[in-house]
């Protein structure tokens, strides 16, 4: 006979599963049903999601259409594993993202299906920028994070991550973000001298990677200019450059990419997390053309192109992104929690809050890591889960599902008000 089940009980996962876990930490319930913005725990209760699975779940939990669309995939007996082979799923999607998001924006790229998670991507977009050029060095940016496994961990700043390497993280150079030294210094300036001067001591590199919004790395937003300025430094030196979009991306600040805002055009783009749309592994690498220097099966991967995740993206980009609607709402939340965090900063007693960030990926910098922790902790006491990054876990991350409605989005907004002021006046 199987052990009982005790509902709602850790005792499983603080037994049997590594110590390595972290989100089951914070948020110490078990989670049985999601819906929307609202996940429900194995007890009834309910909680509302401003961590969307790390930016994974843009269109909410269980979005109706994607799922009863995947239900008819599955029922039509249609391909669930089939390496990178030709399917009508990846043909569709491959179709339908070209004609609803490539096109329109005049840019032209070929499509590579890595491995199925977003450090998968990142990898095959390192490889290929040093296979294309021929060069070894690659630049990255203070509080950048890219992943975790080896290549990504070399490309990702934070110490915590990269301690755990077990050995050297070589072929990386790291240079100062935008406002890393204060908004008055331009960091693309430094980043040029370095790159003209023969005698600096940083090799010309084969690409430069950025995400235009920094997520793990606290919600540090670059500025239009300074992507701008950075992009003119890769074709002015011969560099190519990588886009991160894998969080930033897929509309959470406003457009389906980051940096349309800027107008730039990457030599390589990097997408993943809420790319299918429901919370199934899909991570896509968009090349130019010229780039597409691989040879036959040169990098490969067992779950390359998800199927069923193939077709609850191509759902998604059929349901929210063939008009400006979704694009348009979440600006709209995207200014209503602003405001609402600027409030709670403006007046709370401990004077070190600050908001940043853009669209609907926004942070409420605490200034401590002491101080966001008790005030994410008061959230999830309350029903609102909300996670912390930056270098010192000192930002609490808001990424509300781009679909939430009004009303869950003010309970959130007021849940975390509420922690705000109750944690404040405990430590004034």
């Amino acid at each position: 006979m199987p052990p009982e089940t005790n509902s709602n009980s850790l005792s499983a996962f603080e037994s049997l599963e590594s110590e390595v876990r972290s989100y089951s930490r914070s948020f110490p319930v078990v989670f049985g049903k999601a819906a929307g913005a609202i996940l429900e725990d194995e007890k009834g209760s309910k909680f509302i999601d401003f961590l969307s699975g790390a930016g994974v779940l843009n269109y909410g939990h269980n979005d109706t259409d994607l799922l009863n669309g995947l239900i008819k995939y599955l029922q039509s007996n249609g391909i669930v594993h089939g390496l990178d082979m030709a399917t009508s799923a990846k043909r569709e999607f491959m179709e339908r993202f070209d004609a609803i998001l490539l096109r329109p924006r005049g840019l032209t790229y070929k499509f590579q299906f890595p491995g199925p998670t977003g450090a998968n991507a990142v990898e095959a977009a390192l490889k290929l920028a040093r296979k294309a050029t021929g060069r070894n060095t690659v630049i990255s940016f203070t509080n950048g994070f890219h992943g975790v496994s080896l290549g990504a961990l070399a490309v990702t700043g934070n110490r915590y991550y990269r301690d755990a390497a077990g050995l050297p993280l070589v072929g990386v150079v790291f240079m100062p973000y935008d406002g890393y030294f204060g908004a008055d210094q331009d960091t693309s300036e430094y980043l040029d001298k370095v790159l003209s001067d023969a005698s600096s001591g940083v090799d010309l590199p084969a690409a430069i990677i950025l995400e235009t919004v920094q997520g793990e790395g606290g919600i540090n937003s670059a500025s239009k200019e300074w992507l701008q300025s950075v992009e003119r430094l890769c074709r002015k030196h011969g560099i190519l450059l990588i886009v991160d979009d894998i969080q930033a991306g897929c509309g959470r600040t406003g457009s389906f990419f980051s940096f349309d805002f800027a107008g730039l055009s990457p030599d390589i783009i990097v997408l993943s997390k809420s790319l299918s749309g429901f919370g199934l592994p899909l991570s896509l690498l968009l090349l130019k053309p010229e780039l597409d220097v691989w040879q036959p099966g040169e990098h490969n991967g067992t779950f390359r192109g998800n199927n069923l995740a193939l077709v609850t993206a191509t759902a998604a980009l059929q349901k929210y992104w063939t008009d400006e609607k979704l694009s348009q709402g979440v600006l709209e939340k995207g200014r209503i929690i602003s405001e609402r965090l600027r409030q709670m900063a403006q007046n709370s007693r401990d004077h070190r809050l600050s908001v940043r960030g853009r669209g609907m990926m926004l942070g409420l910098d605490c200034g401590t890591g002491k101080l966001a922790g008790k005030i994410a902790r008061k959230a999830f006491e309350g029903g609102l889960i909300v996670e912390r990054c930056g270098a010192e876990d000192q930002v609490i991350k808001l990424l509300p599902p781009l679909t939430i409605d009004g009303e869950t989005l003010r309970r959130g907004l007021d849940i975390l008000e509420i922690s705000v002021h109750q944690v404040s006046k405990m430590t004034s």
